[in-house]
């Protein structure tokens, strides 16, 4: 007898298009996350990924369209809300501040302290340097108190990604989070999202990277021009047919289904 293990939806957005003045930038997009999951989003430039995080996130509102979250339809959807239900976002830009130390770019908005009100610093400094040390392998970060603004761009998104896994709690949304990230680390990043989803913990992973995506992900989707051309799950792809996908869209989709090569 064969058991069916039933998904259950963590985040859905149903019919969202999103609109700048005349410009469609998402075209009656819908999209689920599963509890447990890693999902890959692709696409090329311009095909509304990023458009469509900073959705999830609660950063941007959409212009029609809905937001549940456990089923439940949010109304007014704030990144205030998303934070608050578990969303953590890894944004392309990984919007740290160059003058303060590692430690406190971590711990910004969340800062640790006693029931005077004081920082505990030495408390926050050290689990800074744990997470640096367990979630990405960074290297040339000599202390948790060094400022931001003296390392290296991959140093600086490796950072960002410590301080989104260490806060996570429901979801993680990662925008193009190895574009700057050396192979040992993105290795590393890759890892820990498999040991999220062990944990009960979904994520969202954009990405060019489509090996790195189809070694993480149970399930691909596949943007084209602000509209949503593929969905797949793992077993039921290639690497070829999401290059298809990305390269020529829902064209090159038909192409590689019907055994021809792309264009």
């Amino acid at each position: 007898m064969t058991t069916t293990v039933q998904e259950t939806s963590l985040l859905k957005l149903e019919g969202v298009t999103k609109k700048y003045g005349p410009n469609t930038v998402l075209d009656d997009v819908s999209f689920t996350i599963n509890r447990g999951e890693v999902v890959g989003l692709l696409g090329d430039n311009g095909a509304g990924k990023s458009t469509l995080v900073k959705i999830m996130s609660g950063v941007v509102p959409m212009t029609k369209g809905s937001y549940y979250w456990d089923e439940e339809r949010l109304g007014h959807v704030t990144r205030t809300e998303t934070e608050r239900k578990g969303v953590e976002t890894i944004f392309q830009d990984s919007a740290l501040v160059p003058t303060m130390s590692i430690t406190r770019n971590i711990f910004a908005g969340r800062e640790i302290t006693n029931r005077f009100g004081f920082l505990k610093l030495k408390k926050m400094d050290a689990i800074t340097t744990e997470i640096l040390d367990s979630v990405v392998s960074i290297e040339g970060i000599k202390s948790a108190k060094q400022l931001v603004g003296s390392l290296s761009g991959g140093q600086a998104q490796a950072v960002a990604i410590a301080r989104a896994v260490h806060f996570k709690r429901s979801l993680l949304i990662l925008d193009e989070p190895t574009s700057a990230l050396a192979v040992r680390a993105t290795e590393a990043l890759l890892n820990y999202l498999l040991a999220l989803k062990a944990e009960g913990v979904s994520s969202v992973l954009v990405t060019h990277n489509l090996h790195h995506a189809f070694k993480v992900c149970d399930r691909h989707i596949v943007m084209n021009h602000g509209k949503k051309i593929l969905e797949v799950r793992r077993e039921d792809t290639t690497v070829e047919e999401l290059t298809a996908a990305v390269v020529e869209g829902a064209e090159g989709v038909k192409r590689y289904r019907a055994g021809r090569p792309l264009a």
